[in-house]
């Protein structure tokens, strides 16, 4: 056989074979890309940030504006083009704020009690920030005598809670931005259900720089029949690359804990309903009933229904509620889970950290909960958290007394966290 042929047969199978090996190494269309040198993280050290959290008590303390926001849980943030930062409330307390002593005789600022009619609770608010870190007026709905949520109770019942949110094109290509709100849809409900039954998520879109309500877009419909297995997005909310990726969680009545989900959407286009698509755990699929954990709960494992992710160089770190803690201890504590991809495998959970939570007479009933970073807060390496605090007395017993008579127990702290390396 003549030599030259094998040797050019010979020189194309191995191009063949080296590009083969090539294709292989790029992370793949349908799967997101695992970085090779990525390793696990976990929170390595913490410190209050007592500036944030003294700025909220400053402005909710502030009786200038009677409808403003006194009190709120469902902590999330976005900052707008012009550095101003848009804070989003699930839950929110409209009212004065009284001088201590409470009427308990206690030396407790408090907000005048429900009974007197002029307590408002809302299923929502926002408050904007000014670029120089001031709280300055709240965006709810309604009149000023009589104020309702900014994003209006859905027809026929129920609420909305705002989660993520992100500033994008007002369409593809535009010069124009506009803000996306991400909404959890939840119905009313009874025994495990008291927090609402989860119906689906929408997408809100507000108006730069007036941040006007204009309209709000079903994305994802109830995934199953059974509301322990529907699944709402937006928990948390990461861009990477071309792509937002989109974590939710279920919420079964019977566990503590919730299993995590991934759903993804072209960068820009959160509103577009037919662009979203959700990972069965091994392909992006269209209907979103088809989609499977990328971390299931069980044992220690799980997450809160609310919970953050962030990225911390090459790994993705997600921050939860501590639900393998046992008893109330879920409720106080947080934990972390670090992954090279958003769809996983997560390791963890990594450590316990139990953050301050306010003085009280009855503190075995005050809860710390819904960790949620703040990355546009990033300063020297450290990154902002903040975790919401309530107060869940013992069965039968009415919480709202309690929450008016100390209005500490119904605000954001905050937190500025380090991350370290974390073993498998």
């Amino acid at each position: 056989m003549p030599k030259a042929p094998l040797t050019r047969t010979v020189t194309a199978a191995t191009l063949l074979l080296a590009v083969a090996a090539l294709l292989w190494a790029l992370p793949r269309a349908g799967a997101p890309g695992r970085a090779a040198d990525c390793t696990g993280r976990r929170i390595a050290s913490w410190s209050a940030d007592s500036r944030h959290t003294a700025e909220f008590a400053r402005y909710g303390n502030d009786n200038t504006r009677t409808d403003d926001w006194t009190g709120g849980d469902g902590t999330h943030s976005v900052r707008l083009p012009d550095g101003r930062t848009l804070w989003l409330f699930s839950d929110t307390f409209l009212d004065r704020v009284q001088a201590p002593p409470n009427p308990q005789g206690e030396n407790r600022r408090w907000r005048t009690a429900d009974t007197g009619g002029t307590t408002f609770l809302r299923h929502n608010s926002a408050v904007v920030m000014s670029r120089s870190g001031r709280l300055e007026r709240t965006l709810t709905g309604g009149t000023a005598a009589a104020p309702g949520p900014f994003f209006p109770d859905p027809p026929g019942g129920g609420w909305r809670w705002p989660v993520r949110a992100s500033v994008e094109p007002r369409s593809p290509g535009s010069p124009e931005k506009v803000v996306r709100v991400l909404l959890w849809n939840r119905a009313p409900g009874t025994g495990p259900w008291i927090f609402g039954l989860p119906r689906g998520t929408e997408v809100a879109t507000l108006s730069l720089p007036g941040l006007r309500l204009e309209g709000i877009t079903p994305v994802v419909g109830p995934s199953s029949a059974d509301p322990g297995r529907r699944v709402l997005y937006g928990a948390a909310a990461v861009r990477d690359g071309g792509w937002t990726y989109v974590f939710g969680s279920d919420d079964p009545p019977s566990s503590p804990a919730s299993s995590a989900y991934l759903a993804r959407v072209p960068a820009g286009r959160l509103g577009d309903r037919g662009s979203w698509r959700f990972w069965d755990g091994a392909h992006w699929q269209r209907r979103a009933g088809r989609a499977g954990p990328v971390l299931r709960d069980g044992g220690r494992r799980g997450v809160g229904s609310a919970f953050t992710v962030v990225r911390d160089g090459p790994a993705w770190v997600l921050i939860t509620m501590d639900t393998g803690g046992g008893g109330a201890a879920g409720m106080r504590s947080l934990t972390s889970y670090w992954s090279c991809s958003p769809h996983g495998p997560w390791h963890g959970p990594n450590g316990r950290l139990t953050p301050p939570r306010p003085p009280a007479a009855d503190p075995q009933y005050v809860a710390a909960y819904n960790p949620q970073a703040h990355p546009e807060f990033t300063a020297d390496g450290a990154l902002v958290l903040s975790y919401d605090i309530n107060w869940l007395g013992p069965p039968g017993v009415p919480a709202d007394p309690r929450l008016n008579g100390d209005v500490d127990l119904y605000r954001p702290r905050f937190l500025r966290i380090r991350m370290g390396p974390a073993g498998r």
